[in-house]
């Protein structure tokens, strides 16, 4: 007998919710009851979320945040999973759902939507500045090609790199994508209080080019990382040949295991410079706990 698999849907809406405080127990509660696992985030601005669950399930929590008339219109991306990819639920109340540091609206003012079956054309065009909002260890993995990496390790960091890098004088066209959208909704908002003026922004982000775009026609170069066990995915949502590093959280492709620096629920190349003789200790022991290190 075959299994359904796992819906994951993504969400997110810059609305309004000054009563986020009350909204967070009757969620939970809710999300509980239909055995929902995942991260929803609530603040003042907005709602930003990642569910899983089955169909059922997934349809239900989406409705029940659709009959309040501020969620109304909250889309949601789908993808797959073939088991649970969330340990837990966890429904937080945040200052930001999606923390830039400097005080921007999104429900004032954003950039130009552009759809993925457009995105092609816009960033083909020289005039463009394409810029991948997204961190350091997610671009490495895969990003649009001659898309600039801005270098950073937290969103935080975007609006150094704004001022250090870009000049609305200079940059007439600015276009910009993450994964779902969040990030450059703000990041849209960012530029156009900094004066830049065309500012254009990919609607449903990287995961839902790779869902519209055909593989034949796309500018996509490599793997989508993805916040939950999946780790990466690919053309389609399928999912892609990235792992976690259970140490640092940080992506590892099969070439990153070659690496003397790696070793399985350790560390890997890219947090073995920063693994102390205490944090060992306690990698090995939660591994021990897990059953994955002989004792």
């Amino acid at each position: 007998m075959s299994v359904s698999p796992i819906i994951v849907a993504t969400f997110y809406k810059f609305v309004r919710l000054p009563d986020c405080a009350e909204i967070q127990p009757t969620l939970l509660q809710h999300c509980t009851e239909q055995n929902i696992r995942g991260t929803i985030l609530l603040a003042a601005e907005g709602i930003n979320g990642t569910i899983a669950g089955t169909r059922e399930a997934v349809d239900q929590v989406l409705a029940y945040l659709r009959s309040d008339a501020r969620l109304a219109d909250l889309e949601a991306k789908e993808s797959f999973a073939p088991t649970m990819p969330f340990e837990r639920l966890k429904i937080r109340l945040k200052r930001e759902i999606v923390t830039l540091g400097v005080p921007v609206d999104p429900n004032e003012q954003v950039g130009t939507y552009v759809e993925p079956q457009d995105w092609n054309a816009l960033i083909s065009d020289p005039d463009v500045i394409v810029i991948d909002t997204r961190n350091q260890y997610e671009v490495k993995i895969g990003s649009f090609k001659g898309a600039q990496n801005p270098g950073t390790r937290s969103f935080r960091e975007f609006p150094d790199y704004v001022r250090q890098t870009l000049d609305p004088t200079k940059h007439q066209k600015v276009a910009m994508f993450c994964t779902g959208g969040i990030r450059c909704e703000k990041a849209s908002a960012y530029l156009l209080a900094q004066g830049f003026q065309q500012v254009y922004h990919l609607k449903g982000g990287i995961l839902k080019y790779l869902e519209a775009v055909p593989t034949a026609e796309s500018l996509w170069q490599g793997e989508c990382f993805v916040f939950d066990q999946r780790v990466a995915v690919q053309h389609g949502l399928e999912p892609g040949n990235h792992e976690m590093c259970v140490s640092c959280g940080h992506p590892i492709a099969e070439a990153d295991k070659a690496s003397p620096y790696y070793e399985e629920g350790i560390s890997c190349p890219y947090c073995f410079e920063d693994l102390t003789p205490e944090k060992r200790r306690r990698q090995i022991t939660r591994q021990q706990n897990r059953g994955r290190y002989p004792l």
